[in-house]
């Protein structure tokens, strides 16, 4: 391209589309790369459509798509693990679930939408119990740049003063459903807390967006914005300041330096011409996800980083993370044939238990949190795996509908040798680039910390007066979460880490890594309002050098 912009940025979800907003209200000149096509709303997504308006039900053909992951005819467009011509590898014939996406607006077109904080104990855990690393910034750096983000994108919840879950900016949360009032009083008995889950939709109007309208299908899209996503509320207003050019079917796969060491650009694959082409620019962000920009970084070599660009310390794809968990299914007794009434609200449970693991002896470092999910619902999920055919089968799920529930956990993954990525050179993707290879191990930490929390999750629901249907055998497959970190870590030692405080390379001054994979540790949170916390703390310094004339 001819002009040269301030800044590239590579990815337009929840990172590379907070760094847009911030950067190009500041004035400056951004180019925003996404590898995938522009959303509408009124097409894409499905969120107020039945499933026999669907050709296979929302199974898929030949119910391919119930047997994957998380697959169904309702959002398998938006996001998959299987994208035609881009594969990617897992060593020693594992699993793991690389879920991506294809859409301006990246995942957060089907992001659950949970928003928590971390705390001091999570950015300072090495230092309560010696394993991994501290990060090099605490929560007073962050705690401003969460408000922020809470203030713009509308996060729901309530102030409850825990230590280890700090509180933020809310709006009103959706009251508990009948079955989490139940699991509230059950878990009370054993002292362990039951709060409001802390969602990014809104339930008052907000910034010229509707209040929530409480459909329950918010993983399929909400045309009414009122669930966030980067497409609906971060890119519109980085595009009405006339100083971003969004680039959608715009596949990044080299960042280009000179001899001075410093990015000047992108070089990028126009997906609908077939064609490669260049951005240049004065300085880079790297907001693809964890995954996809670790790919982007070690495929970007030159004479002087032959293992990946920034990557002197040799960190990069090492430390990798994600979040283990196990789950239980309960039922209670006292609601089954209840009579139908409409507990739908917003997609899961509005309830979930943070992590309480402070007052008991556990046998593992770090902790958990208990996500809930059940009640009466519109599409009851239980039925899926309800035995029957015809009338029967309706009676049997109606009758189980306000009855069933599932607790599920997020906990903290230690950071092991055994886990890390690199690119495969034997395999490359529909543009001749070499994909992605995943190594992936969980520890033994992350073993007893299952046993430990199928135990708690057992408890808690005879406590509440439930019966237990189902228990997990395993810790969920890997990649389930869709929680990946830590690949370019985050330090003050260039020799052990790949970006500083703020977010920017040690190797390379005009390049940046704003998504998760700049994460230290996991926690057991969910990383997406940290994420963009960060690149918004990030985007500011990065626009403050640039005014300097530093960058």
């Amino acid at each position: 391209m001819s002009e040269t912009f301030d800044v590239c940025i590579v990815g337009s979800g929840a990172a590379g589309g907070i760094a847009a907003y911030v950067l190009t209200q500041k004035g400056l000149k951004v180019a925003l790369l996404e590898a995938g096509r522009p959303v509408d709303p009124s097409r894409d997504y499905l969120e107020h459509v039945w499933p026999y308006e669907l050709r296979n039900r929302g199974f898929g053909k030949g119910a391919q798509l119930k047997r994957q992951f998380r697959g169904s005819e309702f959002w398998s467009h938006l996001a998959s693990a299987n994208l035609p011509g881009e594969p990617y590898t897992v060593a020693g014939g594992k699993e793991f679930y690389w879920y991506r996406t294809r859409l301006v607006g990246g995942r957060t077109n089907v992001w659950g939408r949970k928003s928590l904080r971390f705390s001091t104990n999570d950015f300072k855990a090495r230092s309560l119990d010696g394993a991994g690393d501290d990060w090099p910034i605490d929560y007073e750096d962050v705690a401003p740049y969460y408000d922020r983000v809470e203030r713009l994108i509308g996060v729901t919840g309530t102030r409850e003063r825990l230590p280890n879950l700090p509180d933020g900016i809310f709006q009103p949360a959706p009251p508990f459903r009948c079955y989490e009032n139940l699991i509230k009083k059950g878990a009370a008995k054993l002292g362990i807390p039951v709060i409001a889950q802390r969602f990014a939709v809104i339930t008052q109007p907000h910034d010229g967006r509707a209040p929530c309208h409480y459909c329950g299908a918010c993983q399929r899209g909400c045309v009414t914005a009122s669930r966030f996503s980067s497409n609906q509320v971060l890119v519109p207003k980085a595009l009405a300041t006339g100083n971003l050019t969004l680039l959608s079917e715009s596949m990044a796969v080299e960042i280009t330096v000179d001899d001075e060491n410093r990015a000047t650009g992108v070089v990028y694959v126009d997906r609908s011409a077939g064609q490669t082409r260049e951005v240049r620019c004065r300085a880079v962000v790297v907001a693809g996800g964890t995954l996809e920009s670790t790919r982007l970084l070690l495929h970007s070599s030159s004479r002087r980083f032959r293992t990946g660009i920034a990557n002197s310390s040799g960190a990069l794809g090492k430390n990798f993370m994600e979040h283990m968990g196990g789950s239980v299914s309960g039922y209670f007794p006292q609601l089954e044939a209840a009579k139908p009434f409409n507990e739908d609200g917003i997609l899961s449970g509005h309830a979930f238990i943070p992590w309480w693991g402070y007052n008991r002896k556990n046998p593992h470092l770090r902790g958990y949190h208990v996500e809930m999910g059940g009640g009466s619902q519109m599409f009851p999920g239980h039925a899926y795996g309800t035995d029957g055919f015809g009338s029967g089968l309706k009676k049997k799920v109606r009758a189980m509908n306000p009855a069933v529930f599932g607790l599920g956990t997020h906990g903290e993954m230690l950071p092991n040798s055994q886990t890390y990525v690199e690119l495969d050179r034997e395999v490359k993707d529909a543009w001749g680039i070499p994909v992605l290879k995943i190594h992936f191990q969980y520890g033994e930490n992350e073993r007893l910390m299952f046993r430990s929390t199928i135990e708690a999750l057992q408890e808690i629901v005879v406590a509440s007066g439930g019966k237990v249907r189902s228990v997990s055998r395993d810790l969920r497959p890997p990649g389930q979460s869709i929680h990946e970190l830590g690949t370019a870590r985050m330090g003050n030692d260039a020799r052990t880490s790949v970006v500083n405080r703020f977010c920017q390379a040690h190797d390379v001054q005009n390049l940046f890594v704003n998504d998760g994979a700049c994460f230290v540790s996991s926690s057991d949170k969910n990383p997406t309002l940290t994420i963009m916390a960060l690149s918004w703390r990030a985007s500011d310094y990065l626009a403050e050098e640039m005014r300097k004339g530093n960058l």
